[in-house]
């Protein structure tokens, strides 16, 4: 579990693909200090498990359903990524939770910048719109962010300075694409609530004058 408060920015120091699987290796400071082979990180908002690390980078695998489906697969050497590790039981919890379980990728339509804060408007898939609403949560590259707009295929959110130049959001623009996870609360509403309508319209056992009606009964 993460929070999307982003610890720090990494860069890509290595990447050594074969097919449609990938092994990354990572440079990082602050993260560094205390970490552990099989610990999670969650990179842009990806988890991934650390199956190596030294003093000044760690390693991470990536299957083929996460190269297919995030937009790790567009990363290079030297591209700066967003970092966090799993939430401490001890820590304070900040932003909104988080499962590094990515729901699909967006595409920024447009950047504007107002007094002290910068908007984007992100493009997304009639999949993930019904999961966006006003004053909701999302994450974007692994940051916690409020929505701040919606329209039928796209939502907007308001970045402040602080985000900008800790958060590589702050380097991307029109056309780039980023990692999306929609609310975790959101989604099990809507599971809940699908579950309950579908064993709604199952047959209860009860006898009911439409079933009576059904079996021949005037």
């Amino acid at each position: 579990m993460f929070t999307g408060i982003i610890e720090e920015k990494g860069s890509i120091q290595h990447i050594q693909q074969t097919g449609d699987a990938i092994v990354m290796k990572i440079h990082a400071s602050e993260i560094l200090s205390d970490i552990h082979l099989g610990d999670s990180i969650a990179i842009n908002g990806v988890c991934l498990t650390v199956t190596a690390f030294d003093q000044h980078a760690f390693s991470v695998d990536l299957m083929p359903e996460t190269v297919r489906n995030t937009s790790l697969r567009d990363l290079s050497v030297r591209s700066e990524v967003n970092l966090e590790r799993a939430m401490s039981a001890k820590g304070r919890f900040g932003g909104h939770f988080v499962t590094g379980h990515v729901d699909g990728t967006g595409v920024i339509k447009s950047k504007r910048a107002e007094h002290n804060a910068v908007y984007y408007d992100i493009e997304i898939s009639k999949e993930l719109r019904k999961y966006m609403m006003m004053k909701g949560s999302v994450a974007v590259d692994g940051t916690s962010l409020t929505i701040f707009g919606v329209t039928a295929d796209s939502f907007t959110i308001s970045i402040i300075p602080h985000t900008v130049q800790e958060t590589i959001i702050g380097t991307k623009g029109p056309g780039d694409i980023v990692n999306i996870e929609c609310d975790m609360l959101t989604k099990y509403v809507e599971e809940l609530m699908t579950q309950r309508l579908s064993s709604d319209d199952e047959p209860s056992g009860k006898m009911t004058e439409s079933f009576l009606k059904e079996h021949g009964f005037k």
